[in-house]
């Protein structure tokens, strides 16, 4: 990693200390660029807005959930499988806690931020959903798809319950979504030769 690669760096992980401590509107890129130790025009350099700070810092979860969703679709939906693809969807919110916690803060700055992008989410929640649901849904099967997406959303509420372990999170979302979905009786899968690669790889 270059220096470049490791100032931005340090200016999203700040960008995201202050926008949750404080809020996205009532964080300026000066108190950014104090607390990292630069000038503001420095920050302007590696980010031309604040806008663009924000994408940057939101579109790594983006881009897990989108290979997530292209692997999951091409995966057997067996029961087995969908419980895979539940548990790397937590892993992937899990993973960028801080980021996707602060989403739910500040949704109105998110939406705005996310507008290159916004379809691109909008899809990727509805390939999910559909792939959830299996091919010829009935519409109780669309409605459970629709709640186990809701239920993963579960992961960011967690913050909220910091003493949490992280482990237990997991456990505790992943048999909510399993329950919606009506999966509750399958075991822990084993691994499968079916799956793609790229889900472990990537997700």
């Amino acid at each position: 990693m270059d220096a470049a690669d490791t100032t931005r760096g340090r200016i999203r992980a700040v960008a995201v200390e202050l926008f949750t401590e404080q809020g996205y509107d009532k964080t300026s890129l000066r108190e950014i660029a104090d607390r990292v130790g630069i000038t503001k025009a420095s920050l302007y350099y590696h980010y031309p807005s604040k806008q663009a700070l924000l994408l940057a810092i939101i579109e790594p979860f983006l881009d897990d959930w989108t290979a997530l969703v292209d692997a999951a679709e091409r995966l057997p939906r067996t029961p087995a499988n969908i419980r895979f693809v539940l548990e790397r969807g937590i892993d992937a919110m899990l993973r960028h806690r801080d980021a996707t916690s602060m989403m739910l803060r500040d949704v109105a700055a998110v939406v705005t931020a996310l507008a290159p992008r916004l379809e691109d989410a909008k899809e990727l929640s509805e390939r999910m959903r559909t792939w959830l649901a299996g091919p010829d849904p009935a519409p109780a099967d669309v409605i459970r798809a629709m709640a186990a997406v809701e239920v993963l959303g579960a992961t960011l509420a967690a913050a909220a319950v910091p003493e949490m372990p992280e482990d237990e999170v997991r456990r505790v979302v992943l048999d909510a979504a399993v329950g919606v979905l009506r999966l509750s009786e399958v075991a822990e899968p084993a691994p499968q030769p079916a799956r793609d690669p790229e889900v472990a790889a990537t997700c």
